[in-house]
């Protein structure tokens, strides 16, 4: 594959047309165009069809998480980035890998200094994994609750509505909050879902 070699980094694996043997691919990330993460990564994937480099790569990962937003009084289950703007690419670095990767529309650089592309270290694998999994596998997503401890909040819905108090406590995997409302004198914690409350 033509390229300019003033570009290319200098990388140790070399230009070869099969995959070394047992070599390991290593993950690295990637500075893309913020918000167009999906068509980038599939432009991506297309490349590496073209050009028959399929055994180079492993996994293109955005990582995302599950969020459910509630808009005018309905739960809506959205995706948010958690890297929003960049990519993370399994890969052996050699000149064609780099090459592809580079020139695909939408794509800025690799993280790294010095122009070289730096693999990420295996702590910071496991960790971006992890969290990844742990999205993907929590059985319901969690609840964006806007309201924060020790805010003042007013019960729309339920046997309590019209009463005002702190929020004691959130709990986000389950949608629900805990408000501190005077019943006969006394402070008492009042379990609520997220929604029956609202700012005063």
């Amino acid at each position: 594959m033509a390229m300019d070699s003033q570009s290319a980094p200098d990388v140790t694996e070399g230009s070869t047309s099969d995959a070394p043997e047992g070599a390991a691919k290593s993950w690295y990330v990637l500075k893309i165009t913020s918000n167009r993460e999906k068509s980038i990564r599939d432009s991506l994937l297309r490349r590496i069809r073209q050009e028959g480099l399929e055994e180079f790569f492993g996994e293109i990962l955005i990582p995302t998480e599950k969020v459910v937003e509630n808009k005018n009084g309905k739960k809506k289950v959205v995706e948010h980035k958690l890297y929003p703007g960049y990519l993370m690419v399994q890969m052996i670095l050699n000149d064609d890998t780099w090459y592809v990767v580079r020139t695909t529309g939408g794509v800025g650089d690799f993280t790294g200094s010095a122009g070289k592309p730096t693999p990420m270290q295996d702590h910071e694998i496991e960790r971006m994994l992890q969290k990844q999994e742990q999205k993907q596998e929590a059985q319901a997503p969690s609840v964006k609750i806007e309201f924060a401890v020790g805010e003042l909040v007013k019960i729309k819905e339920g046997t309590f509505e019209g009463f005002e108090g702190p929020v004691d406590s959130i709990d986000e995997a389950n949608g629900k909050i805990n408000v501190l409302v005077e019943i006969f004198g006394r402070s008492t914690p009042v379990e609520l879902e997220y929604w029956q409350a609202e700012r005063p």
